[in-house]
């Protein structure tokens, strides 16, 4: 596709005809509590499933919602530990303790920036239950190491894809290589469902009832399959019925949230190859102006790259300024905002004090009676790797609907990279 058919297919403030006529279906069925208006959850569902490859996809009003119902399905609670990596957003860590667990943080690979699997290996304890892998900027991580990993160690595998839609490893779909898959429609991803939302997907019928089950206030005759988060009106209706065999959460998506979610997956290749465009819009600006002080993301071979956002090292001192003094340089000639990498999560103030509940570390499950691991702290020097590269990566937006956007950027780079050679 040429990059004007791309950007053809693509309104201008993320909103198009398909969002607003799904939008109207529901508006016109008219709200309630208890159905799906216009059964646009179940259309939804279904054509998420098919559009990965999967036989089960569960839609929920968040990220963090699927995740946290995902390692609850799995058995995953007080006295187990889950592998993440110190690079991701705080909520693949926050999720594991919800659900009682102690998170253990991994360390990254230099090149991707992904999970290493030599550190996932070196973490693994007795008590290790779980691994969340994240394909991180919109790149999947070594999944041949990894699941041979879980396989060894019988651990489940809840793949973090909030950042990579249609990204694939070794030519399968990513969100389709571990027990299950987590995807983000917040507001930055490449679809979103209004701002917030999330769809679970997984081959394994059982691991799908449960996890319906779980973000569906625990109702007993539920199941993974497509639409069926709502109780028939003769059974809920009825005096006899008992309604909960399990503890369950509310993190029903909204029939609103679906429309919105249908009509953007309608549009997915489109939003995905816009990304990939921008990226290379990027790329080719630090070739072009022969700048040795970038050093552009690596696609490993096999892998393809959704490109969540374009991440670059910067060393500051071929560059002779720092990280501050380049992005304010980059804004001022038109730059739409430059992010750095996040904080490493085991250094987030809430891990280094623990005191998720209640302020009270001695109440955190690092401290649980049920819990006989070792990790009773997160400190400097955990994640050497990250914590040493952190301060040097700039995450460049990715998220522009119109070329012209997307030229004056990579303008906007260009000028910046030659105002250092004067």
């Amino acid at each position: 596709m040429t990059p004007q058919e791309i950007f053809s297919q693509l309104p201008r403030n993320r909103v198009g005809e398909a969002d607003r006529r799904y939008m109207n279906e529901v508006l016109d069925a008219g709200f309630s509590n208890t159905k799906d208006p216009a059964g646009i959850g179940a259309r939804f569902e279904r054509a998420f499933a098919e559009k990965f490859r999967v036989k089960y996809a569960i839609a929920m009003n968040s990220g963090s919602g699927t995740m946290l119902s995902a390692l609850i399905a799995a058995g995953i609670g007080p006295g187990d530990e889950v592998i993440v990596p110190t690079l991701t957003a705080a909520a693949t860590a926050f999720v594991v303790v919800e659900c009682g667990a102690v998170p253990v943080f991994a360390d990254i690979d230099p090149v991707t920036f992904c999970i290493a699997p030599s550190d996932i290996e070196r973490k693994i304890t007795p008590f290790t239950k779980g691994i969340i892998p994240v394909s991180i900027y919109g790149l999947s991580p070594d999944y041949d190491a990894i699941m041979a990993l879980a396989k060894r160690h019988n651990l489940t595998v809840i793949e973090d894809n909030a950042q990579c839609f249609l990204g694939t490893y070794k030519g399968r779909l990513v969100g389709t290589i571990g027990h299950c898959a987590s995807f983000s429609f917040q507001g930055s991803k490449h679809m979103t469902s209004g701002g917030d939302g999330g769809a679970t997907v997984t081959d394994d019928e059982a691991y799908a009832r449960e996890i319906r089950k779980i973000s569906h206030q625990g109702f007993k005759t539920l199941s993974g399959r497509a639409g069926e988060g709502v109780v028939p009106r003769n059974l809920r209706q009825d005096w006899a019925f008992e309604r909960h065999d399990r503890l369950g959460y509310n993190f029903r998506i909204s029939a609103m949230q679906s429309a919105l979610g249908l009509a953007q997956l309608e549009r997915l290749d489109y939003l995905v190859a816009a990304r990939r465009y921008i990226a290379s819009r990027y790329e080719a600006t630090i070739r072009e102006t022969g700048c040795d002080w970038l050093t552009p993301p690596v696609t490993p071979e096999g892998l393809t790259h959704a490109y969540w956002t374009y991440v670059c090292k910067l060393d500051e001192k071929r560059l002779g300024a720092d990280w501050r003094e380049f992005r304010k340089r980059y804004l001022a000639n038109g730059g739409d905002g430059l992010y750095s990498a996040w904080r490493p999560v085991h250094l987030e103030p809430i891990f280094r004090s623990m005191a998720y509940f209640g302020g009270s570390r001695e109440r955190s499950p690092n401290f649980d009676p049920r819990y006989r691991g070792t990790v009773k702290s997160y400190q400097e020097g955990d994640c050497p790797v990250f914590e040493g590269m952190q301060k040097t990566l700039c995450q460049f937006k990715t998220s522009f609907q119109t070329l012209e956007k997307t030229e004056r950027q990579a303008e906007a780079l260009r000028l910046t990279i030659l105002s250092f050679k004067r």
